[in-house]
């Protein structure tokens, strides 16, 4: 995928809808000084060139009693089974993140349980029992310092 040169405009509309994804496309047209029309050809844009990839609502794990998170590198017995490894995992509702990872580690994922049991049961009989899952490790956070978007450069390239 070509990479995409982001004018002055561009920049803005991507800050307003990393700051609040529900914000009116005409009220970004008038922070922008553009048309409404300009706006959601722009944003189109962004999308067709793979920029934006859609929008979501985030919410708080520990609102809906999910108070353990835990960081899990994963040691693949076989790496010409990642791809499908992934696709095991992606089967395991508690595992929010899955990344393929240099180093010790085959795989990272993050995931949320409701309690210590709860990791203890996903780890032991859901991760642990994939034919492929060589090692585990596991990391639980006793807290997210900070959750952030990716920030948009103000330079040019």
């Amino acid at each position: 995928m070509a990479k995409l040169t982001l004018d002055t405009i561009d920049r803005k509309i991507l800050g307003f809808l990393i700051k609040n994804a529900r914000m009116p496309f005409l009220e970004i047209a008038r922070e922008c000084g553009i048309s409404g029309a300009a706006i959601h050809q722009r944003v189109k844009k962004l999308e067709d060139a793979g920029v934006l990839l859609g929008s979501r609502i985030q919410v708080n794990p520990k609102a809906l009693g999910y108070d353990v998170c835990a960081i899990i590198g994963i040691r693949i017995s076989d790496p010409t089974k990642n791809v499908q490894t992934v696709e095991r995992l992606r089967m395991i509702p508690e595992i929010v993140e899955c990344h393929f990872i240099t180093g010790k580690y085959n795989i990272l994922i993050k995931l949320y349980c409701t309690n210590n049991e709860h990791l203890m049961h996903t780890i032991f009989d859901h991760i642990q029992q994939l034919p492929e899952v060589a090692q585990t490790e596991t990391f639980i956070s006793l807290s997210e310092s900070f959750d952030r978007p990716v920030d948009i450069p103000s330079w040019e390239e």
